[in-house]
């Protein structure tokens, strides 16, 4: 690359790596030839020559649900454009985290980003070797540990509190598998439903399958005594909501559900999902700086956290008073 751009290798040198100035026309004149030849720098070879790994490892227990995807998008976007490659181990169960944890530092790594989303990523998370900069990416803030925080608990409180002002008695709560025994989803509905003096009806859990819902709606619908459910993300609202219509219910003229995240799908819906807005791509670019701090050592910040919007839109609406009526 010199020889075709008629300078030195040093000049090339600084050229690609910025470490010292270079006049224009000399600039000018190697980017000329990185273009010419069709150069793309390695990371592998910036790591031998600096000795500093370029690599992010991101552990996560699954690749494919909204939250988890736009969490690594993300971490990805922000540590391309820092100059970080990105590798993605999926730990689908906690009995295979000290292979896949094993398997993951075998490679040259500046630090690890852990989805702290299910017991996977809480079992990862403990794995981790302490000389190794680390952050965690959740709903529930983990002592000890840098983390960016979504404020799971103060969006399902301000949740909760909106579907009571509309003069529900109460809220069922319909719960995704929780990262530890109570998440921040569970927490802020219970906290609300207190608050206000509410009767706090038992926990109904689903599975991460949508399906799951639609089962739990027709039993909801069944009861006259429910009038407005919150979901624990909103694939589930949506099979809670085919379940409430089968078994011949409107949403929301007789039952109001919510749910959480703001899939893009959750607009599109029928009737649209009241929803909390959870900034998951954000998430994960403060999580990357959070570890970019650590990996540099310049700065002492260990957290950020953002609290998740409501969304309102048609799914929730002031309690039938005729279902009411017939509990």
């Amino acid at each position: 690359m010199a020889a075709r751009a008629g300078v030195s290798v040093p000049t090339v040198s600084r050229v690609l790596t910025g470490a010292a100035r270079v006049s224009p026309a000399k600039r000018e004149l190697v980017e000329a030839a990185i273009a010419d030849l069709g150069y793309r720098p390695s990371a592998a070879a910036r790591a031998l020559v600096s000795r500093k790994p370029q690599t992010i490892a991101i552990i996560a227990g699954n690749t494919s649900r909204y939250g988890y995807a736009e969490t690594i998008r993300g971490i990805e976007i922000a540590a391309r454009a820092e100059g970080y490659t990105v590798m993605i181990t999926v730990v689908e169960s906690a009995d295979e985290v000290d292979q896949a944890i094993e398997a993951t530092l075998t490679q040259p790594l500046a630090g690890v980003a852990v989805l702290k989303f299910d017991p996977p990523g809480v079992a990862a998370l403990g794995k981790i070797p302490p000389h190794l900069p680390v952050v965690a990416l959740s709903g529930v803030r983990e002592p000890n540990t840098a983390q960016a925080v979504l404020d799971e608990a103060a969006a399902a409180d301000e949740l909760t509190e909106y579907l009571l002002g509309l003069g529900h008695a109460t809220v069922h709560h319909v719960r995704v598998p929780p990262s530890r025994k109570v998440d921040g989803r569970t927490t802020g509905w219970r906290r609300a439903l207190r608050r206000a003096g509410a009767d706090i009806p038992p926990l109904i859990d689903a599975t991460w399958d949508p399906k799951s819902g639609i089962p739990i709606g027709r039993a909801l619908a069944a009861d006259p005594a429910v009038t407005a459910v919150f979901c624990g993300n909103d694939e589930i609202a949506m099979g809670v909501m085919r379940g409430i219509t089968e078994a011949g219910l409107r949403v929301p003229d007789d039952i109001s559900v919510a749910g959480f995240d703001d899939n893009p799908l959750a607009e599109l819906w029928s009737p649209p999902l009241t929803t909390a807005r959870q900034d998951f791509a954000t998430l994960g670019r403060r999580g990357f700086q959070l570890l970019l701090n650590a990996v540099n050592g310049t700065d002492d910040r260990r957290h950020s956290t953002e609290r998740p919007k409501l969304i309102l839109r048609e799914s929730t609406a002031a309690p039938n008073p005729g279902r009411r009526a017939a509990a």
